[in-house]
């Protein structure tokens, strides 16, 4: 079989598992690790220390001197795995076999940024994986591989984010091997919707919750950015509260009255009023409120 001599531009634990699946395959090589100019992962320079493999950061990848700086590595393949620079095509094109990128969103839909968390808010049943070729564009380059994840009522960030880690490497390595055997046949984005949707960062200020939702919606917003996110904010007065769990209820009823009041309590949660009906709130911050208190 063919070598593959691979250049990997990767941050964070979606890239930890990949590294280690391509250095178990002897008929791949990773011949240098391109991390985060901003902040490098301490983790992916210690896998590069222990594997024997390049370990580079760089300001501007598409720089001449960047360039000129892979170029001596003869890479058959670039791939990158949550790496945060735009690649512009003269780096795209310079591999043989081209540059790919490992994208947790179902492309064409979900491109850009914290899929996972705008997945959960939008209630999806799913989430997906991508593996594809990058182009001009953003997240927009032909599909090699792509995989579906069920999402259930039990699920948060936090689950998503190791199945996703998991499910990066899978995908991720056999997009490499299915290059590598020419045995692929890409997928025209456009061929699935003609324009899909991007997805903006999330920033600071996004977590405060708003009460004036359905239940359901908060449901979703609440465990969507739960922990190792920066969970949901509200406030008590001047006294701001974090929430990282709260439970739906299916059969609570429909009926009007002023969402964000505290209706009831338990000794271990309580119920708070929303736009249609209430939800119980499990974890959060601070001293437990009394029944008509009101968030904002």
């Amino acid at each position: 079989m063919i070598k593959v001599n691979i250049g990997y531009f990767a941050d964070g634990p979606w890239s930890h598992q990949a590294l280690e699946k391509l250095n178990s395959d002897k008929s791949l090589e990773v011949k240098f690790i391109c991390a985060r100019n901003d902040k490098p992962d301490s983790i992916l320079k210690a896998m590069a220390k222990e594997y024997e493999i390049d370990f580079l950061t760089h300001n501007d990848i598409n720089s001449s001197e960047f360039f000129s700086i892979v170029k001596g590595y003869n890479c058959d393949l670039f791939v990158s795995m949550s790496f945060n620079q735009i690649f512009k095509s003269h780096i795209i094109n310079l591999p043989k076999l081209k540059t790919i990128n490992c994208h947790a969103g179902k492309l064409p839909f979900y491109r850009g940024r914290n899929i996972l968390n705008w997945a959960l808010i939008n209630d999806e049943k799913d989430f997906g994986i991508t593996a594809h070729f990058i182009d001009d564009g953003i997240d927009t380059g032909d599909i090699i591989i792509q995989r579906c994840y069920p999402i259930t009522d039990k699920d948060d960030y936090s689950t998503l984010l190791l199945r996703a880690y998991s499910g990066c490497s899978d995908v991720l390595f056999n997009a490499i091997k299915a290059l590598q055997k020419n045995s692929f046949q890409t997928i025209d984005q456009a061929s699935i919707h003609p324009r899909g949707f991007y997805c903006s960062a999330r920033i600071e200020g996004d977590e405060v919750l708003s009460w004036n939702q359905k239940s359901r919606e908060i449901f979703n917003f609440v465990r969507s950015i739960c922990n190792p996110g920066p969970q949901a904010r509200t406030f008590l007065g001047k006294r701001e509260i974090q929430i990282n769990k709260v439970r739906y209820i299916e059969d609570a009823p429909t009926y009007k009255g002023i969402p964000g009041a505290v209706i009831g309590r338990g000794q271990t949660s309580y119920l708070v009023k929303t736009a249609d009906s209430f939800i119980e709130v499990l974890e959060w911050t601070g001293e437990m409120p009394r029944i008509g208190d009101r968030f904002k």
